[in-house]
């Protein structure tokens, strides 16, 4: 990898039994989309939430080792900056119910300080267009985000966390909950997406992760088991575990 924008090193964690990961040393670059594939179970979702320090939240849990952003380890910073740098979209669409459209997106910068009506319109349209969203709700920004379906809604709470104006986006199977067409629109954002941030997305959907990531790491019993660009994990997988799960012997 020419650059790193984001690394782990000797990453373990666990909620209080045996570990979820164990010893996880993987590098994100920028720009670019790595998706994270594996069996249920084996950590992917563990692994992503220690990347902006949500794991420790649980009741019991336990890090180790060190996660680098831009060569500065986030374990040794405030965690409520790390989140405004590292942001997050989960596998349900979690928009704030009482809130409209518009105060969904708007409620990111509540974080960040205070904002004036103007920087606040320019940040929540830029927000809705770069989730590709804005076009369909430009006309009823004010209405409540449950009036969405749940792909829109999937996208609106992109584009709450891309009003944060991270770096890095976590996106922890973002399209599980999703129809076919929204699916394909969240694909498409990806692409988009990559060319400003480091894009890191779980997904269970291996022709996902074939269709959006530059990059493919394989996840097994909480362990890295293989990393390298997507085609050679599909194609020419190093690992007969790798190459088990991608040929669907086993998952």
């Amino acid at each position: 990898m020419d650059a790193t924008k984001m690394a782990a090193v000797g990453l373990s964690a666990s909620y209080g039994r045996g570990p979820a990961i164990t010893d996880i040393n993987l590098e994100f670059g920028p720009n670019s989309a790595t998706a994270i594939i594996g069996p249920s179970g084996c950590g992917k979702s563990t692994f992503i939430r220690c990347l902006n320090r949500m794991h420790e939240t649980a009741p019991r849990a336990t890090v180790t080792g060190k996660v680098f952003l831009d060569g500065e380890d986030i374990y040794e910073q405030d965690p409520t900056a790390v989140r405004r740098r590292i942001g997050m979209v989960f596998q349900r669409p979690n928009p704030f119910a009482t809130m409209t459209i518009f105060d969904n997106v708007a409620a990111a910068l509540r974080f960040n300080g205070r904002h004036s009506r103007e920087e606040t319109d320019k940040i929540v349209y830029e927000s809705l267009q770069a989730a590709a969203l804005w076009e369909e709700v430009k006309d009823h920004l004010f209405a409540g985000a449950t009036s969405l379906s749940g792909g829109q809604q999937q996208r609106l709470c992109i584009a709450r966390a891309l009003a944060a104006q991270p770096e890095v986006l976590l996106m922890d199977e973002p399209c599980s909950a999703l129809d076919p067409i929204s699916t394909a629109k969240v694909e498409d954002l990806i692409f988009t997406l990559k060319r400003t941030y480091t894009v890191i997305i779980v997904t269970h959907n291996m022709q996902q992760a074939a269709r959006v990531a530059d990059r493919t790491a394989f996840f097994y019993l909480g362990k890295l088991i293989e990393v390298n660009d997507t085609k050679e994990i599909f194609e020419r997988p190093k690992e007969k575990l790798t190459e088990g799960y991608v040929s669907g012997r086993f998952g």
